[in-house]
């Protein structure tokens, strides 16, 4: 689809919405310890330069507390992509939360990474169906939505010569919330809460 990262977010919504391709963040991984599973969503597509992910949630709680990029987002209302590096065997991890601000990262393992830039961070697109302020609101039923488009030469691939897969996760949390809660598209099979692990990401087809 081609202009994708060019479009606004309501548009970029229709269109995704119409033609994109959509599926479930619904694996509860952990469910003994972490039973609660809002409804979440995305659909996503690609253009010439850029993949495009558009998220959809719903369920209790409304965090946001944290403003500043390769913070701690996973602590709020949070939706999170990992996708490997076809090249090299490292992955990306990008988690954004409900307001908008990024965490994105090069990684080889959860401890041994390297975060974004800032000039990084400024080519990655972002929306959001939220006001850019603080949230701490606990049992009610909230809805947003987020988008987000990153260029393929961010993750190693040439947009040009798209490998034919990736491997690839998505994700919901929200540590911090009344309601903790860790969904996945593909399952991860850990004994506790662990999303860098690619042993279990999905294959993501172009």
């Amino acid at each position: 689809m081609e202009g994708l990262e060019k479009m606004d977010f309501k548009s970029l919504e229709l269109r995704m919405e119409a033609e994109a391709v959509k599926a479930y963040v619904d694996t509860v991984c952990w469910p003994d310890e972490f039973p609660y599973a809002p409804d979440a969503s995305f659909s996503i597509a690609r253009s010439a330069s850029h993949i495009v992910i558009l998220y959809r949630t719903g369920g209790l709680d409304l965090r946001a507390e944290t403003l500043q990029d390769n913070g701690p987002v996973w602590q709020d209302s949070c939706c999170e992509f990992f996708v490997s590096d076809p090249s090299d065997g490292t992955y990306y991890n990008f988690e954004m939360n409900c307001i908008g601000t990024l965490l994105a990262s090069k990684r080889k393992s959860r401890s041994d990474f390297r975060y974004f830039g800032e000039e990084e961070l400024g080519r990655i697109i972002r929306h959001t169906s939220l006001e850019r302020k603080r949230y701490d609101m606990s049992d009610e039923v909230f809805q947003w939505r987020t988008a987000i488009c990153i260029p393929f030469s961010l993750i190693g691939i040439d947009g040009e010569r798209l490998p034919e897969s990736v491997r690839a996760n998505f994700y919901k949390c929200a540590d911090g919330s009344a309601h903790p809660h860790y969904l996945s598209w593909n399952p991860v099979e850990t004994p506790h809460p662990d999303f860098h692990r690619p042993e279990f990401f999905g294959r993501l087809v172009f």
